[in-house]
């Protein structure tokens, strides 16, 4: 097999910047927001398991269906803070939040 000059390789980010726009750009913004909440159902999917609970059970600790349970794993968009918050604490999760203003003037961690 001949090696090909003509092959390029490209790191993530370059490849997110071609595609969405720059780190700042709407579409960039949207896509890395998604991706965020994606992660957080994840995490809140992998968690419940680890601790060994069904979504029925995690529901009834916080207070509300297996339904619900299910579609905060799926997509936490329409989630409140709270009820996310409500999640970790019953999985016994520590959450720490990391808030900074985009004027940089004032960071919260």
């Amino acid at each position: 097999m001949e090696k090909s000059d003509n092959l390029r390789i490209y790191t993530l980010d370059q490849v997110k910047d071609k595609h969405l726009g720059k780190i700042g750009s709407e579409k960039r913004d949207k896509y890395e927001y998604e991706l965020k909440l994606e992660i957080l159902g994840e995490m809140i999917k992998q968690t419940r398991k680890e601790r060994k609970l069904t979504q029925s059970e995690l529901g009834r600790l916080i207070g509300v269906q297996k339904s619900q349970i299910s579609r905060i794993e799926r997509n936490t968009k329409n989630v409140t803070l709270e009820t996310i918050l409500r999640v970790f604490r019953a999985l016994k999760a520590k959450v720490n939040f990391n808030v900074e203003l985009l004027d940089g003037d004032i960071k919260i961690a």
